[in-house]
């Protein structure tokens, strides 16, 4: 059996999912998440294969638990299940370290067959994501360079250090921390903590947690 998580805000989705699931005899929906919290403290306990992920829900989600989900080593592979299909939420979902992205206007039997292949350690993505990481891929920037300060500060927000815990670990001020992290957003082009960590993943600048 295939173990399911489902993590999406909206208790109709998740009634309409374990229902299209239910009917697939090798698939087995153990727990619902209506939070990327939530999901987060339920595959940690639970333990299930696969994770299908709302993007975007108000009480967190999304990017930010896969961030963390991949950073605490959970066995689970996650899939993004959502409406949204905007190059940004593609690439930051598939750099945080999602197994797959799918749209919600899939059938029952490609969502099946989708959750099978992501459970056999392959990658499933709806083919207009495809075309778009693809387009991507054709136009991959430089890699930057991070200085080996910037990187070791990058590497404890990774670990879900806080400024003041980073500065207490390198012996740096609080005030300098947060001068590395801009320096090293301006570089990466990006505007948070998250999107610094996934974007250094993708250009090899951080070893990933399962490497």
């Amino acid at each position: 059996m295939i173990r399911i998580l489902l993590a999406d805000d909206h208790p109709v989705v998740r009634e309409g999912l374990r229902g299209m699931l239910s009917a697939e005899p090798d698939l087995d929906v153990v727990a619902e998440a209506s939070s990327g919290p939530q999901a987060e403290v339920l595959s940690a306990s639970l333990r299930p294969d696969i994770v299908l992920m709302d993007l975007r829900m108000p009480d967190g989600g999304g990017v930010e638990s896969i961030v963390r989900m991949t950073a605490a080593g959970l066995p689970c592979r996650v899939i993004v299940l959502t409406t949204y299909e905007t190059d940004g939420d593609i690439l930051r979902a598939v750099e945080a370290g999602a197994a797959g992205y799918l749209l919600k206007d899939l059938s029952r039997a490609e969502l099946a067959d989708a959750i099978r292949a992501a459970a056999r350690g392959e990658t499933v993505l709806a083919p207009s994501v495809a075309a778009r990481l693809v387009d991507q891929l054709r136009t991959k920037p430089e890699r930057p360079r991070l200085s080996e300060r910037e990187t070791a500060v990058l590497r404890l927000v990774a670990d879900g250090c806080t400024n003041a815990e980073i500065g207490r670990q390198l012996f740096i001020g609080e005030s300098t921390v947060k001068t590395h992290l801009l320096r090293v957003f301006g570089k990466l082009g990006v505007g948070d903590r998250t999107a610094a960590v996934t974007s250094a993943m993708r250009f090899g600048l951080l070893e990933s947690p399962e490497s």
